[in-house]
């Protein structure tokens, strides 16, 4: 059977496998291997699935992986969020929408020590949620701006996409970091603006709160300087050079432990529950980067990837359409493919395209954040809005998922904005030694 074809039954029955549940990781791994065994030799295959499993789990670069998201969930276990909505709500809090504004700063700075949207998600939801219906918000705002705010878990670093991006495309960790924070704190301002917006045309959408001090809020600061030491000390540490991405994640990590333990805010019980926690997460990653590993040794020996590279270099067109052509596919894709999922899957096909076409691969990896976060806020897969609808079990799933959809627009105006002005996620990279 010609190996194309060969190759296209693959991607069939991987999307299959997806549709049956089967776990991502073993999907790629098993539909990799018997392709891969079909077209050189079951022996060859059987090699390639124990050799692509066993540099993946001793591989020093992936190490960064574990590191941060330990970082994470020590920060949550460490009581920062809380202390970061609570100052969130001091200042924007009497604002009309202003608890959604604050859960969208409150997002946008623990994703600055978190790097995972449905971590996000589940962490200012549960301190959120009970707030806003306190002042009597409306379901679709505050649940929508929840699960929304939260895909800035995902483009503020540390960020596990990043991670993995890099990691797909050998490019730099720390130089992908630092790109993610202007489109990072441009999309904080159009959810904000959005919030903003929704509640003029509607206000019993979003209430005001109680009014506060001038002296309230400047106490209020205090609250947020666990969160600025732990980006300042990691993201400033990666941006002068001074230590890898693996050490950046490390001393995080130890970092929120520190301030746990000073705070008197850790126990053995958070601190045992947040390291399982971030064990789990990193073998899950682990397991999708090996499982696309041999999958990817499948599609290179079907040649797939190359003819598209010559396919789309002999197309009659500017490269920028091309580019929207494949952000229109990725939108499309990220409404039924988990993000993670997506990345791994699609990136080793797609990157060489746009390194022909001769974008900034730095650039793209941001555009490639962008455009999956507006799948974890959108049906039918929207994983943001089923952890929100965990919390909340009351509230109707097409509710949460209107209130999603709204702040998306978000999404799609950053987007514009970073394709625009692409200096936006290039500028900083350039100082960047790691």
């Amino acid at each position: 059977m010609d190996p194309v074809l060969v190759g296209l039954v693959g991607i069939g029955l991987l999307l299959f496998l997806f549709m049956l549940r089967m776990p991502v990781a073993f999907a790629l791994a098993f539909v990799g291997w018997v392709g891969y065994s079909y077209l050189a030799s079951p022996t060859a295959g059987c090699k390639i699935l124990v050799r692509d499993l066993f540099v993946t789990f001793n591989s020093y670069p992936l190490t960064v992986i574990p590191t941060f998201v330990l970082m994470g969930t020590y920060a949550f276990a460490s009581g920062i969020s809380g202390r970061l909505y609570k100052a969130a709500y001091e200042i924007f809090g009497q604002l009309r929408g202003g608890l959604a504004i604050t859960t969208v700063m409150a997002s946008a700075g623990f994703a600055a020590v978190c790097g995972s949207s449905t971590a996000s998600a589940a962490t200012i939801g549960k301190i959120a949620y009970p707030e806003m219906k306190r002042y009597h918000y409306d379901d679709t705002l505050a649940t929508g701006c929840i699960a929304s705010s939260a895909t800035l878990g995902i483009l503020i670093p540390p960020s596990t996409i990043f991670i993995v991006y890099g990691i797909l495309t050998e490019q730099s960790i720390g130089k992908l970091f630092i790109a993610g924070i202007l489109p990072g704190l441009a999309l904080a301002g159009f959810f904000s603006a959005i919030v903003f917006v929704l509640c003029y045309l509607r206000p019993l959408w979003g209430p005001a709160g109680r009014t506060t001090s001038l002296k309230a809020k400047i106490k209020a600061l205090g609250g947020i300087w666990e969160a600025i030491v732990l980006f300042g000390v990691t993201m400033g540490g990666l941006f002068a050079g001074w230590f890898t991405p693996t050490q950046a994640g490390s001393i995080g990590a130890i970092g929120a432990l520190a301030m746990g333990l000073l705070r008197k805010s850790l126990t053995w019980k958070s601190f045992w529950e947040a390291t399982i926690e971030g064990v789990e997460i990193s073998c899950m990653i682990f397991f999708l980067i090996a499982g696309a590993t041999v999958f990817g040794h499948f599609l290179a020996i079907t040649r797939i990837p190359f003819i598209l590279v010559d396919s789309i270099k002999g197309l009659q067109v500017s490269p920028w359409t091309i580019m929207a052509v494949i952000i229109f596919v990725y939108l499309v894709a990220g409404c039924f493919i988990d993000t993670m999922a997506l990345v791994i899957l699609t990136v080793p096909i797609i990157y060489p395209v746009v390194i022909e076409l001769g974008f900034d691969p730095i650039w793209f990896g941001v555009v490639i954040v962008l455009v999956t976060q507006v799948g974890v806020v959108t049906p039918p897969v929207g994983v943001n809005v089923y952890v929100v609808k965990g919390l909340v079990p009351k509230v109707p799933l097409e509710t949460i998922f209107k209130g999603a959809v709204l702040l998306a627009v978000g999404h799609v105006l950053t987007i514009v904005l970073v394709m625009a002005f692409p200096q936006l996620a290039t500028f900083l990279p350039k100082y960047v030694k790691w």
